[in-house]
């Protein structure tokens, strides 16, 4: 069934938190990754509940929402909604949260580094398919056509400090064209030629040091940098009728003679040291460093920790032409994804979850795997532990054998050209082999290991207990108008996508507890609870309409998590006025989340559905 991406974009908007607390976006292969002025009041459970959605991840300073291939056409619904609600005027009046110092860093690593990739992949897989097409004497690398195309593939890498000054400035949330124009005075021919003449080049009687910075990435990082706090200040101490050229006349003015004589030197500097560190550490290692990184890939993608991997891979392919660690391991995990998710394909007698593995494994065969990761791998322990041993073992023989990628795209069959080495004949070959026995042992592990949920119990992430028919019948929690849940305004409870249950519009703003049991959840916008009854039923109570968004205010919380309570204790008390004057709807659902497929009623005769001493419960009670 086609998803509705209109729809699907606003649910997750709604969900972060809105436009207001949207401070970047962008996507990857598979993924949304938002920057918010506030992560914690996330919706997690209504964006993991979404039709469309496979998973959730907050890491490194960003809340990530797993799409899969659509991605891209959900990214651009939402960016869409973004654009006419004038997000930037929204999120400018916002109160950022703290966030840590590493999850800044990794936030920021990730904003410029990520918009790269599909220039550099584009222009790495052209150079490889024409090397190929010399290797097989389809084309002569002497010809001026293959020069010409080449020079093509090659331009994303050789200027990459221009695309860095894009993104960064895009990132810092500066003039683009100017922070380009700051860079691309580093790169003018002639600049070039004076720095490489026998008397060198000079500045204010400073001598320059000679950089090509072509293919660098640090020494235009640290000069956007700078001109970022640069332009802010003179934007707010230049007159208006002059801003427009004296602003970047003056960044330009001290922005480019700074980072000849300072941040150039330091930015090519760190490179190579970067560079140097996880190139020292292969050699040392050697393919226990390829095998240990594969196994552990799963976590790292999990978590979005292998983004972090790209500034250096990126770094290596400019400066050495080469990168002999991350893809390698990349090509052994990804491939040992597809290998588990056909072993589960062909064992389970799940049917959807057959169709689920079959799909996600022809994905990971092409250099996808977050739906394998999600959909098959980090839900069931067995998969995990097959596909580790899989990537292990692939990652180990592609380390033996050496084998260097060309390319910074997801290794896949698809992408197998980025190992394509004019110097190294039997490199793809190697990668081809690494391949097969990455499959063949995830493969193997997994069939080995493999049980089907319902006679395995050690599943990685709980599983839904199966689907039943029992009748949960419980008195009303609260005062109000009984209503069916399909009449709520909200489509992840409509749909019953949480489970069964039943909505209330409540005439007072108190919550009881409608039965004995254990509070499992407070949800930290008090907005939801989580209650466990003494005969093991699930039940979620939802106060309002995304009034997470209220953060708190109108809600006070008389219970804590992991606490007991009887029939009829107070719960929650709200201020239904100050929620409607809020402009949110106070209807309140009742769910029961567990068991699977269970139905929940709420009794019409309060006088035999409570023993509770509370009664105020249910005084004014209507059914429909």
């Amino acid at each position: 069934m086609a998803i509705d991406q209109n729809k699907l974009a606003s649910d997750i908007l709604l969900a972060v938190g809105g436009q207001a607390n949207v401070e970047d976006l962008v996507h990857c292969s598979t993924r949304l990754r938002f920057t918010l002025r506030d992560d914690s009041i996330v919706d997690k459970e209504k964006i993991k509940s979404l039709t469309g959605v496979l998973g959730l991840a907050q890491t490194g300073g960003q809340t990530q929402v797993v799409i899969g291939n659509d991605v891209a056409d959900t990214y651009n619904a939402v960016k869409k909604l973004l654009s006419e609600s004038n997000n930037d005027n929204l999120t400018a009046t916002g109160t950022k949260q703290n966030k840590k110092l590493s999850a800044i860093v990794l936030d920021f690593i990730i904003g410029i580094f990520q918009p790269l990739i599909p220039a550099i992949a584009g222009g790495g897989i052209l150079k490889s398919f024409l090397m190929l097409a010399n290797m097989l004497g389809l084309m002569s690398d002497t010809t001026q056509t293959y020069k010409i195309l080449y020079f093509v593939g090659d331009a994303p890498l050789y200027f990459l400090p221009l695309l860095v000054a894009i993104t960064t400035a895009n990132k810092l949330k500066v003039n683009p064209l100017v922070a380009v124009s700051a860079v691309a005075a580093l790169l003018t021919p002639n600049l070039a030629t004076m720095l490489a003449s026998s008397g060198g080049g000079h500045l204010f009687s400073f001598g320059i040091k000679n950089i090509t910075y072509a293919y660098q990435v640090f020494p235009a990082i640290l000069a956007i940098l700078v001109y970022a706090q640069l332009e802010k200040y003179l934007t707010k101490v230049t007159p208006k009728v002059i801003r427009g050229f004296f602003v970047p006349m003056v960044s330009l003015l001290i922005v480019v003679p700074l980072t000849l004589l300072v941040l150039g030197p330091i930015g090519y500097t760190f490179g190579q040291g970067f560079a140097a560190v996880i190139l020292f550490i292969f050699s040392k290692f050697g393919w226990i460093a390829v095998a240990i990184l594969a196994a552990v890939l799963p976590f790292m993608v999990v978590t979005g920790m292998h983004k972090a991997m790209i500034p250096y891979v990126v770094t290596s392919l400019g400066q050495t032409g080469k990168e002999v660690i991350y893809n390698a391991a990349s090509l052994a995990h990804n491939i040992s994804e597809a290998g588990g998710s056909f072993a589960v394909a062909l064992r389970t007698k799940d049917k959807g979850l057959k169709a689920t593995a079959l799909s996600a494994g022809i994905s990971a065969l092409f250099g996808i795997t977050e739906p394998a990761i999600y959909g098959v791998t980090i839900l069931h322990k067995r998969v995990l532990y097959g596909v580790m041993i899989g990537s292990f073992i692939g990652g180990a023989s592609l380390g033996l054998m050496g084998v260097e990628a060309y390319v910074a795209v997801g290794p896949g069959l698809a992408s197998l050209s980025m190992f394509i080495s004019k110097t190294l004949p039997n490199n793809l070959l190697f990668a081809v082999i690494g391949l097969i026995i990455s499959f063949i042992a995830s493969f193997t592990a997994v069939a080995i290991l493999w049980q089907d949920p319902v006679n395995q119990k050690d599943a990685l992430l709980s599983e839904n207990e199966a689907p039943t028919n029992r009748s949960v019948i419980l008195p009303s929690p609260m005062a109000g108008k009984i209503i069916p849940l399909s009449s709520v305004n909200d489509a992840v409870f409509s749909n019953k996508t949480l489970g069964d249950g039943v909505a209330i519009i409540p005439s007072e703003g108190k919550l009881y507890a409608p039965t004995d049991g254990l509070i499992e959840m407070v949800y930290n916008t008090n907005h939801a609870i989580g209650m466990k009854t003494s005969e093991g039923d699930e039940i979620l109570f939802h106060i309002g309409i995304d009034t997470v968004n209220l953060k708190g205010q109108f809600f006070d919380v008389a219970v804590t998590a992991g606490q007991q309570v009887k029939q009829g204790d107070l719960l929650v008390r709200f201020n239904r006025e100050g929620i409607k004057a809020a402009g949110f709807d106070d209807t309140t659902m009742i769910i029961i989340t567990n068991p699977q497929g269970a139905s929940l009623k709420l009794s019409k005769d309060a006088k035999k559905s409570t023993k509770s001493k509370n009664h105020d419960n249910v005084k004014g009670l209507e059914t429909v």
